[in-house]
């Protein structure tokens, strides 16, 4: 019997022992979470290296299966890569926006708050001083167990509770 929270959710970790569950693996990855930041840049042609960094990180984690997206980061992505830019334009239109936030919701296990996550960011503000979107992607990865969290916009190495923030920039 899985184990569910006081409101019936399952336990992040419980969910995702039942999404791993199946035929047994020579390796295991272990699952990381990736920030919007990621997201963007694997798209942004102002940023060559950026995007070749971000780009080969995620194809590597749709083929390992080691890649894991909080759904804030989808919502921030549209929001990011259709703001207008200052010489005019965007990183891409609004179809193209929606039609890769359905390719990401296709391409890799999407992650969704609940209350314990939000209680969770909560405190992280609190003890990290993190700013609010920051500290409830990092509750995304201490809720669920991810050890690593990838972002430009954490102190690259430092552990954060449970989740080690690596800049791989």
């Amino acid at each position: 019997m899985e184990r569910r929270n006081g409101s019936g959710e399952q336990s992040g970790r419980a969910i995702l022992r039942r999404i791993g569950d199946g035929p047994a693996r020579n390796s295991t990855a272990v699952a990381a979470l990736v920030d919007t930041n990621i997201l963007v840049y694997s798209f942004d042609p102002r940023f060559p290296e950026k995007r070749r960094i971000a780009t080969a990180l995620l194809r590597k984690g749709i083929l390992e299966d080691n890649i894991r997206v909080p759904h804030q980061a989808i919502a921030e992505f549209v929001a990011a890569v259709t703001r207008p830019l200052p010489s005019g334009g965007s990183v891409l239109s609004a179809e193209e926006a929606r039609r890769q936030a359905e390719e990401f919701l296709s391409e890799f296990v999407v992650l969704y708050p609940n209350e314990t996550i939000v209680r969770t960011a909560l405190r992280g503000s609190a003890a990290y001083r993190l700013e609010w979107f920051d500290a409830h992607l990092w509750a995304y990865a201490e809720y669920y167990g991810l050890p690593e969290l990838f972002s430009e916009d954490f102190q690259d190495g430092r552990m954060y509770g449970t989740v080690r923030a690596v800049n791989p920039f």
